[in-house]
């Protein structure tokens, strides 16, 4: 891949995608081009990863012909205020600001520019993020193929509607601090049971991880599920018991909180 990669905002977010795209060898580390307020973490990305890094956001603009927004939504304005006369309209704008919708981002940048608004989680850390996307209508299929291409490095690459990027929040988004929660808990039970903590932990981890890629392989999780439960056996037993505490309704009333609280954020950032 030959594009020029920028990042305006080195934090923690950025960091994971710039390690897995340079793990993938699709970008070397010599066209991606990073900016931050901090010196530290600037030299800190430059040491560990061999990249350019800039005080100015306006020296990545000019460097870059993909240009990421990983900045905080609470500074997204000031920050399309400063680069919005040096972007050009055949640069491609992913914005990765949380609750920022592409309007906000047209009424400063020109409506003439490629947006795609993006919402990822935390998993990209480790490669197996979930990367929901939605484009304006100036960015081309060859640009939702490049984007793709890009980022399907650090995770599973879901195009969805814009007006439902509050629902991926509350799911994908704040998903991995609900199933951190699960581990945990399992894990504590574990450790009722008698196992040592180290032990309990990883058997908790494993389980959630081979579950998870078993209903990735195409089966429902309902049919899974019926398959491990024995008549009057222990998993049966088990089931009852988180049905009795409203495990399900409470997983669903989380995810459904969450949704509401991004909404409720969104709404606040449009009027900007």
């Amino acid at each position: 891949m030959n594009a020029r990669v920028g990042f305006i905002g080195g934090g923690k977010m950025a960091e994971a995608l710039i390690e897995s795209i340079i793990a993938s060898r699709k970008v070397k580390p010599c066209n991606i081009n990073v900016s931050d307020i901090s010196e530290k973490r600037l030299e800190y990305l430059q040491q560990k990863f061999g990249i350019n890094t800039f005080i100015l956001n306006t020296e990545v603009v000019a460097l870059s012909d993909v240009i990421v927004l990983a900045v905080k939504p609470q500074v997204m304005t000031v920050v399309l205020e400063e680069i919005k006369d040096a972007v050009i309209p055949q640069q491609l704008i992913v914005s990765i600001a949380a609750g920022y919708p592409i309007e906000n981002i047209e009424k400063i940048l020109g409506k003439d520019k490629k947006i795609i608004r993006v919402m990822p989680n935390i998993l990209v850390k480790v490669s197996e993020g979930t990367i929901a996307f939605s484009p304006n209508v100036n960015v081309s299929d060859e640009e939702i193929s490049l984007f793709r291409d890009l980022f399907s490095v650090a995770g599973e690459v879901v195009r969805v509607e814009e007006k439902l990027m509050d629902a991926v929040t509350g799911l994908s988004g704040s998903g991995p601090a609900f199933v951190f929660l699960v581990i945990e808990a399992l894990a504590d039970g574990g450790v009722r049971a008698g196992l040592p903590r180290d032990v309990a932990l990883n058997l908790a981890a494993q389980t959630v991880k081979g579950s998870a890629e078993m209903v990735l392989r195409g089966e429902h999780p309902e049919i899974l599920k019926d398959s491990v439960i024995s008549p009057a056996g222990t998993t049966a037993e088990g089931i009852a018991k988180l049905e009795e505490k409203g495990a399900r309704s409470a997983f669903i009333e989380a995810v459904f909180a969450a949704f509401k609280r991004s909404k409720e954020i969104s709404e606040l950032i449009k009027k900007w």
